[in-house]
This record gives C-alpha cells, sequence and structure tokens, in this order.
C-alpha cells in the first residue's frame, strides 16, 4: 500500500469507536491537545498555553471592553425576543416548557454573532491552539434564565461530533463567550480538569434523529456513573466563573455539564465551536445520516 493510500486508510479509521459496546470503555487520547509550540509570538503567555494542555481548558477574563459586552447583549436579548414565537428548527426550548433554551448557528445568520465569529483576537488564539486555520464547526447562545434555566449533562463534545457528525481527530474547541455574570451558584459550566486525555466509550446505539430530542435533554453519548466518578475522582471539578465579558476555552474531548439555574441570576452565554480545516467532517461514524447543518457546519466550510 502507498503512502497516500495508507494516510487515507489512517484517516478513516474510527480511532474513537463509541456506542456500539455493551459495556463503556475508557480510552487514552491518541490526538495532541497543542497543535503549535509555544513562541513568544503566540497570543496567550506560555503559562497559560502550559494550562490549557495540562487542564483542557483556559479561562481569560475581562477580554471584552464595556462597549464590546453591550454590544452583544443587547443582540442577543434581542435576538430571543425576536424568536420567542418562531417555529424554527434552531430554536431549542427548554425540557417540559416553551422558553428559549438555545439558538443554533449565530455565527452564519446573525451579522453581530458573524463578526464576533471572526474576532481577530479569538482567532488567533484558536489558530494557535489547534495549529491551523479554523472554522466554525458549531455556533450558538445558550439561555439559561433565572429560576427556570434546566441543566446540561456531563458529556464530552467530541463524543457527539465524532459519532453523529464525523468529526475524525481531537483538534476542535469551544469558546464560550459570558453574557452575564457567572458564579458558582447560577449553573455554571463546571469541568473536569485532565479529562480531555482519555475518551469515554458510552454505551447504547444512537436512535434516528436523536438530535430532535438530545438538544433538549441529552440521554445518549453521555458517560456512565463509574467512568464519570472514577475521572472526577482522579482529577476533581473546576467552575471557571467571572464577570460578564470573560470567556472560557475548552478542549473538545474535556468532560464537562451545568447545574440547572435555580437562582434568581440568568447565566447567558455564546458558544462558538472552532475545528481545524484539516479535521474536516466525515460521515458519521455511527452510519447514520448526519446531523442538520445547522448543528455541524458540512456545507459552509
Amino acid at each position: 500500500m502507498n503512502k497516500k493510500l495508507s494516510a487515507l486508510h489512517e484517516e478513516q479509521k474510527d480511532l474513537y469507536p463509541s456506542r456500539i459496546h455493551l459495556e463503556p470503555k475508557i480510552l487514552n487520547r491518541k490526538d495532541p491537545v497543542l497543535y503549535s509550540e509555544w513562541s513568544t509570538q503566540a497570543p496567550i503567555s506560555k503559562e497559560q498555553s502550559d494550562f490549557y494542555e495540562r487542564n483542557g481548558y483556559l479561562f481569560i477574563e475581562n477580554f471584552f471592553d464595556e462597549d464590546e459586552l453591550q454590544h452583544y447583549q443587547t443582540e442577543a436579548r434581542n435576538l430571543k425576543e425576536q424568536v420567542s414565537n418562531i417555529q424554527d428548527d434552531r430554536i431549542i426550548r427548554e425540557p417540559g416548557g416553551d422558553e428559549v433554551r438555545s439558538v443554533f448557528a449565530v455565527h452564519n445568520s446573525n451579522s453581530v454573532f458573524v463578526n464576533l465569529s471572526k474576532h481577530a483576537r479569538i482567532v488567533a488564539i484558536t489558530d494557535y491552539l489547534l495549529g491551523s486555520k479554523t472554522y466554525i464547526h458549531q455556533s450558538r447562545i445558550n439561555y439559561k434564565p433565572g429560576f427556570t434555566g434546566k441543566e446540561f449533562y456531563w458529556h464530552s463534545d467530541f463524543e457527539t461530533w465524532h459519532v453523529e457528525d464525523g468529526m475524525p481527530r481531537m483538534r476542535a474547541l469551544s469558546c464560550s463567550f459570558a453574557l452575564e455574570d457567572n458564579y458558582h451558584f447560577n449553573g455554571p459550566l463546571m469541568v473536569v480538569p485532565g479529562s480531555h486525555k482519555q475518551f469515554v466509550a458510552c454505551i447504547g446505539r444512537t436512535p434516528e434523529n436523536h438530535f430532535k430530542d438530545s438538544l433538549r435533554k441529552q440521554e445518549y453519548g453521555v458517560p456512565d456513573p463509574d467512568s464519570l466518578s472514577q475521572m472526577v475522582k482522579k482529577n476533581g471539578i473546576d467552575t471557571p466563573v467571572g464577570k460578564a465579558g470573560s470567556i472560557l476555552l475548552f478542549d473538545c474531548n474535556i468532560m464537562h455539564g451545568s447545574n440547572s439555574n435555580i437562582t434568581p441570576y440568568p447565566r447567558s452565554n455564546i458558544f462558538m465551536v472552532y475545528n481545524s480545516v484539516e479535521n474536516k467532517v466525515v460521515e458519521p461514524y455511527s452510519g447514520q445520516d448526519p446531523r442538520p447543518e445547522y448543528i455541524a457546519a458540512r456545507q459552509s466550510i
């Protein structure tokens, strides 16, 4: 077999099989975490770069100034109001209710968030961490209102993106923009530091069109209690919290989730998923039809 065919065979091989076994498995990561070598020209410090590689996330406070923040806050509020009574697949409602939970594909449907997705300082960081040019695999605004905002159960994003979208390798990350102050008590994102270096192969074959339910409440592609307990016992749980205008970058494979919000304080975040142009999605490894374009970009790369 020549080198070109060998490389193609390796590219198509499922290195992270999931939802096919009767028992869960924990596999070691086969990909780098950091795809660039740090230098003084890097857009983040050596300490930040090392922290991201070791822990799988990086929290940067006061990333946006007050004017930028207010611009994004106003647009997010306006968008929620505009879509509140619209029936559209891109608008996800809270489980058991009609309140807007998420709005997807904001990076190509809203001029303000189109510009945000191309923010020069953010793109410089994502290109550095992933070692190449990047594109938006998925974007959304998550609205977690006070008193009624529901939880997002523990999961690795990559597990779903791999199985249901066909993302070959762990060469993607999420950037979460805090539109509200994130406290320890209003349902902030929780991460298991270091968990990005292992992959939990989940059980249970994905039902057809599962995304229609999973975006409201995910039941497949979630870790089993024993695997999760093992990871937390080893690594603990971090809750990177701070003021509105901060950003959180986290590796595609880090285990994360958030509690429901029963406080009066809302928590809204914009999520942009950056994937390497060298890691474009292929056919889903589940063998099923790909999820829609507004969830996983295939045509707009």
